[in-house]
């Protein structure tokens, strides 16, 4: 079946558009790839909106993240548009999307997490089925609600050496084990590049540090650096996830703008290396995905704070940049085939369990 699968994640800087052919299970053949960025007026709302919503008791209706909904699946139909016509697919070839929609607050010590985007609109503008509301399921079972991505990332090493580990590296940072015998443990390790574009847009004017440059010339203050890591979050077994919003950049006020990117850089490091000890078998190599992958100094503190192989998932014949977007997709066909998505090992669901609502034309 050829799928998409959207996703807009944590770095707030886009839509990731993928369209895979997969029968759900092992066969994965990636066919086409778009990202589209959002301009920053945008990325400033829906910023604020997240923040509005971590401030919430509960989901429920406030105007500026309605309003920013609505942009949002308008963006989103954008993408999906911009795809077909790149792939040189019509709907009509499209078996279903998977759409994430955006995060704006992750709550699952309170039993919810809120994605907005409106999928039956998106099922709507094209004729296609549509999967959303992937980790609502979960949460209400009782399972953190992610990270979701390990199943896609087991399909994608069905054929690799095991054990062995990915990392993604987006605004948050999660790691997928994959034990010799095919069995899942995942969770969030801490902040990614989230609080690095925080800092840099707030004293360097720049949306991210590109290729780490900014952090490779600062030095990192080890005494701010282990007080953000005495947070009890990073003692606690997992499964567990993390919002973005659950740190800031608070804790390296008064630091020159090198200094403080080094040291948000080598809190994202020294955080996997915290996570890694939670694992029964240390990786002796990180495979990584997503955008930190392109930070060289994050990459170079990763390998000399977790003490293994750092590297890109691109080695593998992998698309680091697609492989959300691509597993949202793989996740929308198993949830029409119901199949499970989330694992006791991933989100700490009480059992294997598919995920989704689906949203018909």
């Amino acid at each position: 079946m050829l799928a998409i699968g959207l996703m807009s994640g944590t770095s707030r800087d886009g839509i990731d558009a993928a369209l895979i052919e997969t029968d759900g299970q092992g066969a994965v053949r990636p066919v086409a790839f778009h990202a589209m960025a959002y301009a920053d007026g945008f990325r400033m709302r829906l910023a604020e909106s997240c923040a509005r919503a971590m401030a919430m008791d509960a989901p429920g209706f406030e105007p500026l993240i309605a309003s920013v909904e609505n942009e949002l699946t308008e963006l989103h139909v954008e993408a999906v548009a911009d795809l077909l016509g790149r792939s040189g697919h019509v709907a009509e070839d499209v078996g279903v999307i998977g759409f994430h929609g955006h995060t704006v607050a992750h709550r699952p010590d309170r039993g919810w997490t809120w994605q907005i985007g409106d999928a039956q609109a998106l099922a709507g503008a094209f004729g296609i089925p549509v999967v959303g509301d992937l980790r609502s399921a979960d949460v209400a079972a009782g399972g953190q609600g992610a990270p979701l991505m390990p199943v896609y990332h087991r399909a994608l090493a069905h054929d690799l050496p095991k054990p062995m580990a990915v990392l993604n590296l987006g605004g948050v940072a999660n790691i997928t084990a994959i034990g010799a015998d095919g069995a899942l443990v995942a969770f969030d390790t801490g902040m990614a590049s989230g609080l690095i574009d925080n800092w840099m847009h707030t004293h360097a004017g720049a949306s991210f540090d590109e290729g780490g440059a900014m952090a490779a010339r600062g030095r990192v203050d080890e005494d701010r650096l282990a007080t953000m890591l005495a947070d009890p979050w990073f003692a606690a077994p997992p499964p567990k996830s993390i919002d973005r919003e659950a740190f800031t950049i608070e804790a390296m006020r008064g630091l020159e703008t090198a200094d403080g990117a080094a040291t948000l850089t080598a809190f994202t490091a020294a955080a996997v290396a915290r996570g890694i000890d939670h694992l029964a078998d240390r990786p002796t190599c990180l495979f990584v995905a997503g955008g930190g992958r392109h930070n060289r100094t994050m990459m170079a503190m990763l390998r000399a704070r977790c003490g293994c192989d750092v590297r890109s998932v691109d080695e593998l014949g992998w698309d680091g940049d697609a492989l959300e977007a691509q597993g949202f997709a793989y996740m929308a066909v198993r949830s029409l085939m119901g199949l499970p998505i989330s694992f006791p090992g991933t989100t700490g669901a009480p059992r294997e369990m598919t995920g989704g609502v689906l949203f018909r034309p």
